[in-house]
Order: C-alpha cells, then sequence, then structure tokens
C-alpha cells in the first residue's frame, strides 16, 4: 500500500514542508526560522516547568518545615487559658481525623546569656504528649527532648538561637518575662535560670533562631498561669485541617476559637500564590513570543510556496486543504517544541539539586541564605498536573499562531501566482 493511501495529502506536503530544504538558501533560511520557533517554544515550555517545580518545593519545603513545629489545628479560649484540656481533647477525638492533642502554653521571654540577649517565643508543653502533634521531638541534634522535666526548669532552644546565645547543653542562661513584681519605683521583671536540655534543628530559620520549649509545668509557674493557652491538634490529612476545624466549632463546647495552620501563616501562603501566578504568566509570555516567531515562519513558507500552492489548487485541492496543509506543518513544530521542553524541563526539574549545586561549586556562590529565605536548599516539586496545563497552553499558543498564515495561504489564486512562472 502507497503512503498516499495510508495518510492524505495534506499531511505529506505538511510534513515536506516541516523539514530543512536545501534547494536554496531562501528555503534554508525559513527551515532555519523554523529551528529557532521551535527552540524558543521548547525554552519557554522547560523554563516554565523547571521554575514553577521549584516555586512548588520552595512552597511544599517551607510548609512542612513549618508544620514540623507549627501543629495543624489550635484550639484556645478566649480568655486566654484552657482550663480543662483534657475535656476538651476528649471532645476533639470524636471526629475521626484528630490524631494527636497535646496541651501547649505560648509566652514571650527574653533569654540572655552573659551579653547575648534574644527575644524568644517560649512554649510550654508536655514531653510525653508533644511528639503526638509536632516532629520537635525528633529534630533535637543535641540532648533529649525527654529531659524536659518538671520542677528542674530545663529548656530545649532552636540551634539560631543558641548559637546566637553561644550556649550548648548543659549551660545556664535567664529568662526574663514581664511578669514581675510591682513595686514602688514600678514593675520589675521576673528572672529565672534555666538549663539547656537540648538543641533543635527545623530547618526553618524564624523558629529555629526564635522557639524554645520548657516544660508545661515550668511555664505555668514562670508565667504565673493557671491553665495552659490551648490544645494543639494533629489531623490525618493537613490539607483537611480547615474543614476538620470547621467540624470542631461544631463539637467542641464552651468558648473556644479554632485556628487551622493555614490561617496561621495566611499571607506568606498567599504571597507565595500570588508569586507563582505572576511567574506562569511572565513566563508564558516566552512561549508566546516563540508562537510569533512561528506566525514569521508560515507567512514566510506561504511566500515561498506560492507556485506550489496554485499546482495543488489546479490539482483540484480545496482551500481547506491548503488551510490544512499550513496547520499542520505550524501544529508539528509546536508540538515537537512543546515535548522537546516538557523532556527537558521534567529532567531539569527531577535533577535541580544536582545542577544546582555545581553551579553553586562553579560560581563560588550560595543562591539561597537560610536567614532571607527561611530554608538554605533549593528544593523542587514537579506536579504532572503544571506539565499537562504548561503543554497545552503551548500547544493552543501554536494552534492559534497557524491560523492566519494558513487562511492566506488559503486564499491565494492560482493565477496570480502562476503569471510569472
Amino acid at each position: 500500500m502507497s503512503l498516499t493511501k495510508k495518510f492524505p495529502f495534506e499531511w505529506l506536503v505538511g510534513i515536506r514542508y516541516t523539514r530543512a530544504g536545501k534547494r536554496s538558501g531562501r528555503n534554508s533560511f525559513i527551515s532555519f526560522i523554523s529551528l529557532i520557533s521551535m527552540a524558543g517554544i521548547a525554552l519557554g515550555v522547560a523554563a516554565l516547568i523547571f521554575v514553577l517545580s521549584i516555586m512548588n518545593g520552595f512552597q511544599k519545603e517551607v510548609r512542612d518545615r513549618m508544620l514540623s513545629v507549627l501543629s495543624h489545628i489550635e484550639v484556645f479560649d478566649a480568655s486566654g487559658a484552657l482550663p480543662d484540656w483534657r475535656e476538651t481533647a476528649r471532645e476533639a477525638f470524636q471526629h475521626r481525623e484528630v490524631k494527636g492533642a497535646a496541651p501547649y502554653v505560648a509566652a514571650q521571654a527574653m533569654v540572655t546569656r552573659n551579653d547575648a540577649v534574644r527575644g524568644a517565643v517560649i512554649r510550654g508543653v508536655l514531653p510525653q504528649e508533644e511528639p503526638k502533634v509536632s516532629d520537635v521531638a525528633s529534630q533535637l541534634s543535641e540532648g533529649k527532648f525527654e529531659d524536659l522535666k518538671p520542677g528542674e526548669f530545663s529548656i530545649v532552644l532552636g540551634r539560631e538561637l543558641a548559637r546566637g546565645l553561644k550556649v550548648g547543653v548543659g549551660d545556664r542562661v535567664t529568662l526574663i518575662t514581664p511578669q514581675g513584681q510591682v513595686t514602688a519605683s514600678g514593675v520589675l521583671p521576673q528572672l529565672k535560670q534555666f538549663t539547656v536540655a537540648g538543641i533543635f534543628d527545623a530547618g526553618h530559620y524564624e523558629y529555629d533562631s526564635t522557639l524554645a520549649f520548657i516544660h508545661l509545668d515550668d511555664a505555668l509557674t514562670t508565667f504565673k498561669m493557671q491553665a495552659p493557652s490551648g490544645l494543639r491538634l494533629k489531623v490525618a490529612d493537613m490539607h483537611r485541617a480547615p474543614q476538620v476545624a470547621l467540624d470542631l466549632s461544631r463539637i467542641l463546647s464552651g468558648n473556644v476559637l479554632i485556628r487551622d495552620w493555614s490561617r496561621q501563616n495566611r499571607t506568606w501562603f498567599a504571597a507565595v500564590q500570588s508569586q507563582k501566578s505572576l511567574m506562569f504568566l511572565i513566563l508564558t509570555l516566552i512561549i508566546a513570543v516563540a508562537a510569533f516567531n512561528l506566525v514569521s515562519t508560515l507567512v514566510m513558507t506561504v511566500t515561498d510556496k506560492q507556485s506550489d500552492i496554485a499546482i495543488l489548487r489546479t490539482l483540484g485541492a480545496s482551500p481547506r486543504s491548503i488551510m490544512k496543509i499550513f496547520v499542520i506543518q505550524g501544529g508539528l513544530i509546536g508540538i515537537i517544541g512543546t515535548a522537546i521542553g516538557i523532556g527537558v524541563g521534567v529532567m531539569a526539574a527531577l535533577n535541580v539539586g544536582v545542577i544546582v549545586s555545581s553551579i553553586e561549586k562553579v560560581l563560588g556562590v550560595q543562591f539561597l541564605s537560610n536567614d532571607v529565605y527561611l530554608i538554605n536548599t533549593l528544593p523542587s516539586d514537579l506536579r504532572w498536573s503544571d506539565v499537562g496545563t504548561i503543554g497545552g497552553v503551548a500547544f493552543i499558543l501554536a494552534f492559534l499562531a497557524t491560523l492566519y498564515p494558513s487562511w492566506w495561504a488559503a486564499r491565494v489564486k492560482p493565477a496570480e501566482a502562476l503569471r510569472y512562472e
């Protein structure tokens, strides 16, 4: 069976026009422009996949490191104390998606050691309950979380906080709290010495530099509180935390307030999402520019092939068939460019660690400083839904770029095109 019987002639001619021509310098130039258009589409697709994968990875990494310290849901009383936290925990466990609960005390204080002074968020916890809602106990690089014992006034510091105070396990630091004594001269802050029992490394600069843990009983004593500040909950699926929080608002008794992790960091997550949307739009313009090059390629092809178009028309080809030829030509350039871009982008996204570390080693620089970007490694989270969307957008832009040149080719009049042949 001949090739013409297997494929419509529009496909054969369109594929033929797509291949590099060698008959003249003009054909070679048109083929070169076609390659440039194809490369532009591939570059835009690859860049978009690579950048979005890094932004997804950055968002996921920071979120996961946040949630290794924070809880999925916090329940606290409007008065600032939750006296019967055990009853609240029992009610919360009525929801099948709640997997862990632990009380906490949240307060602020100054931590000092010799001439070093640092502000810190002090969290009072029960060492045996805290692992049910966070990963802090497994993040200790020195010491043990179980060494937080009631009455011993021990403290676990973040890595950067301990580094700023120049202390290690066994050293003593002083906590300065605003809950002091009232005298004729005013309120004198309370000073209490604590022994460093451990140092944790959450990999998140904000928490490593400002967070410290003490035993719940010591926190109640130090900050002169009668009951924990609230209850921290862990759910089976963190993405379901907002819905679980809404369900708990109907289950829990008392005048309690409920806040899920997405609300605690709403500004940060909204900013990252806005940046991701804006970056998608900006990089899509690269593909659009390549599509404009495709328009010029097809226009030049139509101009060069007017005599061929006229011959096809005289042999019985309809204007619709002529239009199909150039749509196929432009579509093939778009498909090949998109496929190459997807391949390069996916490979780059999957090997971003090797690529970035090699560039950093060659240039002698560090792209991410953990005190600025919260993390010090460049993560990547390749999402195939993004790959599909990017590929679809690239193909649609390439297809739209073929419409005008194809329509113009269909309007070529055989008599005028062959007049000077």
